[in-house]
């Protein structure tokens, strides 16, 4: 106890009074959030879009087939008797991106033989770039988006058959796909 209560002296003695201990408190705030690392303006950007890539190991197939699973429930949860919708659309393949090519093509002709004129043709090909030194990407003329391959739609409705044929409906006008390719399944309550 004799200890205790001379520890507790020597630090009465050492700090002093309320304010010195204020001070000092204040001083140790200051310095952790000195010490917190800031970023930097363009970097928060980058690493939210970087954060949304890394958490789904989305491409931009993915993005893109959940950007048309999200805009088909939010039209389908719109339909009488629908309910609760999941969607599910799978693709026949990944997007395609056609590059510009520069097609060089050369004829020759030449007369005089035993069999009459014999024509010679030969053709060549080279990628169009844009940018500058190392920072040349290929010219994009248009990107093909994947083909739909299938359609799954889960329903609350989905044991009436009025409403399967709305989604089914609704499903064939907004995408290329045949009716045998969308299955309608009631939803699990």
């Amino acid at each position: 106890m004799e200890k205790n209560k001379e520890y507790l002296q020597y630090i009465k003695k050492f700090f002093g009074k309320k304010e010195q201990w204020l001070i000092l408190l204040l001083v140790g705030i200051l310095l952790v959030v000195i010490a917190i690392p800031v970023p930097k303006e363009g970097e928060e950007e980058q690493e939210e879009v970087q954060d949304e890539t890394a958490s789904s190991g989305s491409t931009d197939d993915e993005a893109y087939v959940r950007r048309l699973e999200r805009r088909l429930e939010d039209a389908l949860v719109q339909v009488q008797g629908v309910g609760k919708v999941s969607v599910m659309i799978t693709l026949s393949a990944s997007s395609e991106k056609i590059v510009e090519k520069d097609r060089e093509s050369f004829s020759e002709t030449s007369g005089e033989n035993e069999s009459g004129s014999s024509k010679r043709s030969s053709s060549s090909e080279t990628s169009v770039y844009i940018g500058n030194g190392s920072n040349e990407t290929p010219y994009i003329t248009k990107e093909l988006s994947p083909a739909i391959e299938g359609v799954l739609v889960i329903a609350d409705g989905g044991d009436d058959a009025v409403v399967i044929e709305n989604i089914t409906e609704a499903v064939q006008a907004l995408f290329p796909v045949d009716t045998h390719r969308i299955k309608v399944m009631k939803r699990n309550q």
